[in-house]
């Protein structure tokens, strides 16, 4: 099984910023646990801080059997990635480390959240391993 995860801008500065929001481990040691927990599963990974290279890397994603997906900033604004997740067959779930609703009031609009198969929020890290195993379930 093929599971791509794709995170949005900001969230290659996962350990050194917002540490009170977002934790103090960055994002790649994270991925080499969550690739030891599942090593059956090929863990794909792609980061940008670019609207469109999210975009194309979706559509490009289909291969995969799911996507996890954190557009970060981009979750409250982009149509564009939203209508990119309507164009593939595979499962996404939204995912998000902080727990949006507890935070401004513009964060609690997500563009994706209509179009994805799920959604998880503001269980930190641990937030993409509920993710995959959802995936794995086919839930």
């Amino acid at each position: 099984m093929k599971i791509t995860i794709i995170n949005g801008p900001n969230l290659n500065l996962l350990g050194t910023r917002e540490t009170d929001i977002y934790g103090s481990q960055n994002f790649e040691s994270y991925l080499d646990s969550l690739k030891s927990l599942f090593e059956n599963v090929d863990i794909d990974y792609f980061q940008s801080n670019i609207e469109g290279e999210i975009i194309n890397f979706i559509q490009n994603s289909k291969n995969s059997d799911g996507i996890i997906l954190n557009a970060a900033a981009y979750t409250h604004t982009s149509v564009g990635i939203a209508d990119a997740v309507k164009s593939i067959e595979c499962k996404v779930v939204e995912v998000h480390i902080s727990n949006t609703f507890s935070r401004e009031e513009f964060r609690h609009n997500s563009y994706l959240s209509p179009v994805v198969d799920g959604i998880i929020i503001g269980f930190g890290l641990d937030s993409y391993r509920l993710a995959l195993e959802s995936i794995l379930k086919g839930e």
